[in-house]
């Protein structure tokens, strides 16, 4: 059995170099993306790299199609495809997921399609099953083929039409980087239209330009508080009072201790402190020796009733920060409580804190129950520990609360900034946190 590695730009490369090498009955057992060339892993490219084989018995296609179901489910499967040499490789819109479904019938599409997508369109249709291999190597080849299948269905759902162009190198890149980021499909599929459509033919070459476009249009998907200095008090004649809320484990409490630090020490706001989370151990104390060292009044709330006289007692204050306790979002009787303290202080506005390191799932799931005690503003914490950050663009998009701070460490009082949806989008096309 021949084995061999091949290494290219695209996958219509390494596929022509595989025919040309092992001949059109070749194998593909594996397949990824890996980086190459650089300096301590500055200025690395990414290029695809497939191993094949010449050697390998594959079983008829027809055989294949008279296997039981249910073994062909659980049996691990990898496809060779012989790729017509005028068919665009899966570098165009890989969104149309849904595409093959919404095509009114099989024959019918394919029979008015171009005589080249007519053959991939066969080729695509008849699987080969091969010898059980790497479970890895056979989603990635799997994945392959889906973006595959989804071009080609693009094609034959507008019957008679032309195939779609090409993207471009640069775009195809940044497509990749939003996907890897995490960022959702659909958010990712509409920005590359957009910007695609908007850009001419010497921006969509210039990785900066396009880069620059994707960043601005990503940020659009950001809802962003306004950007303002500390607050002063309010209309009412209270003090600004800003509360904050969310999930144990989130930050609150440091975050409280940053604004309360940022207000008084950068903007000379006189700044009190209300705590009510007196479920935590050490909690308190923790807020009391940030409220000694930054040299702020410090008052205790156990109860409603407790609230209204803590925030009474400060209204000397330009600006009163609430901490609250941590609540379960799965916690319906705390979540309650945590709505009559609220109502109790009544704060000007209510913070949700998230912390970026969760999961896009869990956020989502915070913000929906803890809408319940009306939050309009979001901050995300801990980005300094995200893995991700296009999950928080998702959130972002579907929580009804504004952007207003952000993270991105332990140390009081800095490693805190407003809330910046240009900042986010950079994140994700940069892939990293800058200083």
């Amino acid at each position: 059995m021949t084995l061999k590695t091949y290494r290219a730009q695209s996958i219509a490369d390494a596929l022509g170099q595989i025919k040309k090498d092992l001949g059109k009955d070749a194998v593909i057992l594996h397949t990824r993306q890996v980086k190459v060339g650089g300096i301590l892993g500055f200025g690395a490219r990414t290029v695809v790299e497939i191993t094949a084989s010449a050697g390998v018995n594959v079983a008829p296609a027809l055989l294949a199609r008279r296997q039981d179901s249910r073994v062909a489910e659980r049996a691990p499967r990898a496809v060779a495809v012989e790729t017509p040499a005028d068919v665009p490789p899966p570098r165009a819109f890989a969104a149309a997921r849904d595409a093959y479904s919404a095509a009114s019938t099989p024959a019918q599409t394919t029979a008015a399609a171009p005589a080249p997508l007519r053959s991939a369109a066969a080729a695509l249709a008849t699987p080969v099953v091969m010898d059980p291999v790497d479970g890895k190597a056979v989603a990635a080849l799997s994945e392959e083929l889906a973006a595959i299948k989804a071009m080609v269905a693009r094609a034959l759902s507008a019957p008679g039409g032309p195939p779609p162009a090409l993207m471009p190198e640069a775009l195809t890149r940044m497509y990749l980087r939003l996907l890897e980021a995490e960022v959702a499909s659909q958010i990712a599929d509409e920005i590359i239209s957009d910007v695609r459509d908007r850009l001419g033919a010497a921006a969509l070459a210039d990785d900066a330009a396009v880069q620059r476009a994707v960043t601005e249009r990503l940020a659009a998907y950001i809802p962003a508080a306004d950007a303002a200095d500390a607050p002063t008090r309010a209309p009412d004649g209270r003090p600004f009072t800003i509360a904050l809320v969310g999930p144990t484990g989130v930050g609150k409490t440091t975050t409280i201790a940053k604004l309360a630090a940022t207000y008084k020490l950068r903007h000379g706001r006189k700044v009190g402190l209300v705590t009510a989370d007196t479920y935590r151990i050490a909690a308190v104390d923790q807020l009391r020796t940030y409220a000694n060292i930054i040299g702020l009044p410090l008052q205790v709330a156990l109860t409603p009733a407790e609230m209204g006289s803590a925030c009474a007692a400060l209204r000397d204050c330009d600006i009163v920060l609430v901490d609250t306790a941590g609540r379960s979002p799965k916690d319906a009787a705390r979540l309650t409580e945590l709505k009559a303290v609220l109502d109790a202080a009544r704060p000007h506005e209510v913070h949700l804190a998230l912390s970026s390191a969760a999961s896009e799932s869990c956020l989502i799931a915070a913000a929906q129950k803890f809408a319940e005690v009306g939050p309009d503003r979001v901050i995300f914490t801990k980005l300094d520990e995200a893995v991700n950050f296009g999950t928080l663009v998702n959130v972002a998009r579907r929580i009804d609360a504004r952007l207003s701070f952000v993270t991105t460490g332990q140390e009081v009082p800095d490693k805190i900034e407003r809330g910046s949806a240009e900042r986010i989008a950079r994140l994700v096309v940069e892939g990293g946190l800058r200083a």
